[in-house]
């Protein structure tokens, strides 16, 4: 079997990733990136990529420059076509070493990703089974999900949303971004509001959202003063790079701290790790190197003694992916649920993830274990 393209879509919805003025809910990405792998097979991988999906095509389709074995600035794609879709440890190294003039980090690795991602569910459907059996074995059948969604701009709007989720199943939630960062007086209250209506017995997560410059002191005092609400963890309190912040900021308080979105590849979850000293992982797969970097990272959790809960904002695609590698975990903890209900999000397979009694299932179906909606590909595509 030889890999004969690779594709990267764009579509365009009509929704704005916007701050909720009351209670509802955002609509969700304006732009998504896809990538579709064939081979002359007839089998077909998928996945989405959360980045500038119109960069990424251009990584994945900018042609051959180097000479064959001095790779070093070549499109992605001429990398791998004619390539064999099951050597994804080859293959993912042939690509990270064919970009690294451009790459290493940010747009480059985040396409290998997505790449890697589809690339693994091509081995799936070829030995007809769940990615999560390819990984190495099941340790789950269903994961508890955390709605994962936008502060809302009051108290009172914070305690509408946080009913609403819990009457939707929901036994966990995440607040991050909007109007949070603004007033800290204003945070510690939404925060408040948000745990008066959830009880004591769910579970509130807190994304402080690192676009909100803050030393590591002033972090240290933001989550003394949310703890007494018993975040289950407050998320990205730093910027991603800044590895001994994180380290200060963990050793100064008691809530676990939670970080990894931005961050790409074994290497740089080695820093967060083991200099950034961080409680909780959030690899997105679609960021950090896809599954054959997102299977080594959570090998260094375990011998490290670390929680990982995969980030899984953008769509179903990615959400399924995610519930793969929570399913391989020793120790599977959450699976984020966008709540969003714009096309993007929950249109990009045929049949859509569901909440059941606070949990999403793993898919067992081979691959990925979900049918990408050509539909929702060919109404809002647009390069």
């Amino acid at each position: 079997m030889k890999i004969t393209a690779v594709e990267a879509l764009v579509l365009k919805s009509e929704g704005l990733y916007q701050s909720p003025e009351g209670s509802e809910e955002p609509p969700g990405a304006t732009y998504l990136g896809l990538v579709k792998v064939s081979t002359d097979a007839g089998i077909c991988g998928y996945s989405d990529v959360e980045t500038s999906a119109f960069v990424a095509k251009a990584a994945i389709e900018a042609p051959r420059w180097s000479e064959p074995g001095m790779e070093c600035f070549d499109g992605l794609a001429s990398l791998v076509v004619g390539e064999n879709p099951l050597e994804v440890e080859r293959l993912w190294y042939k690509m990270w070493r064919g970009s690294v003039y451009y790459g290493r980090r940010g747009v480059a690795i985040q396409a290998i990703s997505a790449i890697d991602i589809a690339l693994w569910d091509i081995m799936g459907k070829f030995y007809g089974q769940p990615i999560h059996i390819l990984l190495g074995g099941s340790n789950c059948t269903r994961v508890r999900a955390y709605a994962s969604t936008l502060f809302r701009p009051t108290p009172h709007a914070m305690r509408e949303a946080a009913r609403r989720y819990l009457d939707e199943g929901f036994t966990a939630i995440k607040f991050g971004w909007g109007v949070f960062g603004r007033d800290a007086d204003h945070d510690v209250r939404l925060v408040e509001a948000a745990r008066e209506a959830m009880g004591d017995r769910r579970d509130l997560l807190v994304d402080t959202g690192w676009f909100v410059e803050r030393t590591p002191k002033q972090a240290i005092q933001l989550v003394h003063r949310l703890e007494p609400f018993r975040p289950f963890f407050i998320e990205e309190l730093l910027h991603p790079e800044d590895y001994d912040g994180y380290a200060r900021v963990a050793e100064a308080v008691d809530t676990p701290v939670a970080c990894g979105e931005q961050e790409g590849t074994e290497w740089g979850f080695h820093e967060l790790i083991y200099r950034g000293k961080v409680d909780i992982l959030q690899p997105d797969l679609t960021r950090c190197g896809g599954f054959t970097a997102a299977r080594k990272i959570v090998h260094m959790a375990e011998l490290a003694n670390r929680l990982v809960i995969p980030h899984s904002w953008s769509s179903d695609l990615l959400t399924a992916a995610s519930l793969h590698l929570n399913a391989f975990q020793r120790r599977p903890v959450l699976i984020e649920f966008n709540t969003s209900q714009g096309p993007l999000s929950r249109a990009m397979v045929r049949e859509p993830l569901r909440l059941e009694d606070g949990h999403v299932a793993v898919p067992q179906g081979p691959g990925l274990g979900v049918d990408v909606n050509e539909d929702t590909v060919q109404r809002y595509r647009i390069a």
